[in-house]
């Protein structure tokens, strides 16, 4: 911005010097030719009232002295100088004047003015004073070199008052722009101080109040993710303590299965709080990892839990490592969750046959859940955008903000027939890459 600021004031002061400096360096010539050429007239006048009449019958003439460096002479009807100095013989300038009136011209490379004596309203003679040129020139030249120096001290003084009015602009954006990088760091306390210019204190001032409106709500929303998630917890502990002891008192074969289920089902629904509750928090605050488990065994666990659905919409679900190391390791509550919205996903608005896939890419691991149905949104991880089955669109938008915040992503790598793809970075070791999960 500064140098934007020093070229606009430059580029201004420019056009003024120019707009100024062109027309007034011309009026300099004009009016120094003109002062050479009054002060020839002033001179040939003043010879031309000292010459007698009689001078053609052989009187002797006095002129007065020529003008510096220049001649004055005086010329007959014949144009022969008969007193002063100048060429021999009169030249264009000395017959103008014999027409009765004062001519004003060049002659070779000096400056002339002639002016008739007349007599008994006949001319008897002409008066010629001349000068030089070139002494003129020298003195426009150096009038304009003043002028030059003049516009280069003009430009000169315009430059450092743009630069020092450039840093009085560009120090209050500048402050600002670094408490903007601040608050993208997260920093959410930065504020913009004022600048005593009006115009960049109304803009601090709308920053300030737009950073406290977010930050108010964001204290808001993570309060009320914060309070919502322990109070799920409490019961859901207790209702996983019950059920429990139930299966440890109960013997009844009837009633096992359905209370392991229940088990298991509220098992992941505390798994599915704690995710939240880690989602929400801000960036880089210190956090308990998730333990990370084999990928094989996170593969079963979600196949265990999943056949049974697809079985019971007659459906089939098949789980495979493909090329996947066997001793890869990832976070297993992040990524079983992502894989158990995709998979529900698959089961709600999918059809036929639905295949969970690893493949090891190197520095890796992918996850694909295809279906043999079709999608047709265009905005599947817009949240509040529903898809064919209903809903509020929340749950590939949870997917994909759990897939970055293990350093991974979520994308839609085919619409027909559909398949999401999950990328969780890995380590040399086989664990996952990501800040604060994996076993180290």
């Amino acid at each position: 911005m500064r140098q934007r600021v020093v070229r606009v004031a430059l580029t201004a002061a420019l056009v003024a010097v120019v707009l100024l400096a062109v027309p007034l360096a011309l009026v300099i010539r004009a009016s120094l030719y003109a002062d050479q050429r009054d002060t020839l007239e002033r001179a040939a006048l003043s010879g031309a009232v000292r010459v007698s009449p009689d001078y053609t019958t052989g009187d002797p003439v006095e002129l007065p002295a020529p003008p510096a460096g220049g001649h004055l002479g005086l010329y007959d009807t014949r144009l022969r100088l008969r007193a002063g100095s100048g060429p021999r013989t009169g030249d264009a300038a000395v017959r103008q004047a014999f027409g009765a009136r004062v001519a004003r011209g060049h002659s070779g490379d000096d400056l002339t003015v002639t002016v008739p004596v007349s007599h008994a309203e006949q001319v008897i003679g002409v008066v010629r004073a001349s000068s030089p040129a070139h002494d003129v020139r020298n003195r426009v030249l150096t009038a304009w070199a003043v002028l030059a120096g003049a516009c280069a001290l003009a430009l000169t003084a315009a430059v450092l008052i743009a630069r020092r009015q450039a840093r009085v602009l560009a120090a209050p954006l500048e402050d600002l722009s670094r408490h903007s990088r601040a608050v993208t760091a997260g920093d959410l306390h930065a504020r913009a101080a004022p600048s005593g210019i009006a115009e960049i204190d109304q803009v601090a001032r709308t920053h300030n109040e737009m950073l406290h409106s977010l930050t108010e709500l964001l204290r808001h929303e993570r309060d009320f993710t914060a309070n919502a998630s322990h109070q799920l917890r409490t019961p859901l502990t207790g209702l996983q303590l019950t059920l429990e002891a139930g299966l440890s008192q109960d013997d009844d074969a009837r009633l096992r299965p359905a209370l392991e289920e229940a088990l298991a089902t509220t098992r992941r629904l505390h798994g599915t709080v704690e995710e939240v509750l880690r989602l929400s928090r801000s960036p880089g605050l210190p956090g308990t990892p998730a333990p990370a488990v084999p990928v094989v065994a996170l593969l079963g666990e979600v196949e265990s839990h999943w056949h049974g659905l697809f079985a019971h919409d007659g459906r089939r679900l098949l789980c495979t490592t493909a090329d996947a190391v066997d001793n890869a390791r990832v976070p297993g509550a992040p990524v079983a969750e992502i894989l158990g919205i995709l998979l529900n996903n698959a089961r709600v608005h999918g059809r036929g046959t639905v295949r969970l896939t690893v493949r090891d890419l190197g520095d890796a691991l992918a996850f694909d859940v295809a279906d043999e149905g079709d999608i047709e949104t265009t905005r599947p991880f817009e949240r509040g955008h529903t898809g064919e089955g209903g809903g509020e669109g929340i749950g590939l938008a949870l997917a994909r903000d759990l897939a970055v915040s293990l350093g991974g992503r979520l994308s839609l790598t085919s619409r027909h027939p559909t398949r999401f793809t999950v990328l969780v970075p890995v380590r040399q070791d086989g664990t996952v890459d990501s800040a604060g999960n994996g076993d180290g």
